[in-house]
């Protein structure tokens, strides 16, 4: 099992919001692969 850590900024598109996947993971993750995914809000966009 592979674990990396990431901080992101929530993007919009359209009416939803998405989180990017950084290119350099791109060559880790696959069609089909089965992800975790642990969101913690570090700072709220308004504040």
């Amino acid at each position: 099992m592979q674990e990396f850590t990431i901080t992101k900024k929530i993007s919009k598109q359209g009416k939803n919001s998405i989180i990017v996947v950084p290119k350099i993971l791109h060559d880790h993750l696959q069609p089909n692969d089965l992800v975790e995914i642990n969101i913690k809000i570090l700072k709220r966009g308004n504040e």
